[in-house]
């Protein structure tokens, strides 16, 4: 308060200093917030917001390895309300599926907009991909094709 007054009496002789004055009260007692009280409660902030992503992220096991013989099938540019079901039932339609998943953006518990899918035959495998590689379904086209990066469980 004191600064503010300085900064009142200033403002008489020079406009100038009184803007600068008040000015530097307010960073001042920004600054000085920040070290006392105002800065554990950020902190107290910051871990509340670091348990509630936590609480948000999809529980999910680590990335299984693939049986020998199967094929990983990489499904992009999906709609982002495609639930792993309707992604499963999707391939049905062209063979066995032992596993579709949607991956998951583990902040906010939405959808990237791409998943994968495990075929154990490999030529119902490349039909399915064949069927649907540059095929519109639900609004965007799809971009199908063999995972690069599988995990083979020999």
């Amino acid at each position: 308060m004191n600064i503010l007054m300085f900064a009142g009496a200033c403002a008489a002789k020079c406009p100038v200093h009184a803007i600068f004055a008040v000015a530097g009260a307010l960073v001042v007692g920004f600054v000085i917030g920040r070290l006392t009280k105002g800065g554990k409660a950020a902190a107290g902030a910051d871990e509340k917001r670091k348990s509630e992503r936590k609480q948000v992220a999809r529980t999910e096991p680590a990335r299984q390895p693939i049986p020998a013989g199967s094929v990983e099938i990489y499904v992009g540019n999906l709609s982002y309300d495609l639930t792993d079901e309707e992604l499963k039932k999707l391939f049905v339609e062209y063979g066995e599926v032992s596993s579709a998943r949607i991956v998951i953006n583990r902040f906010n518990g939405k959808s990237k907009g791409f998943g994968f899918v495990v075929m154990p035959n490999r030529a119902e495998a490349e039909k399915a991909i064949a069927a649907y590689s540059e095929k519109e379904f639900m609004g965007r086209r799809m971009r199908v094709n063999e995972a690069k990066n599988t995990i083979v469980n020999d």
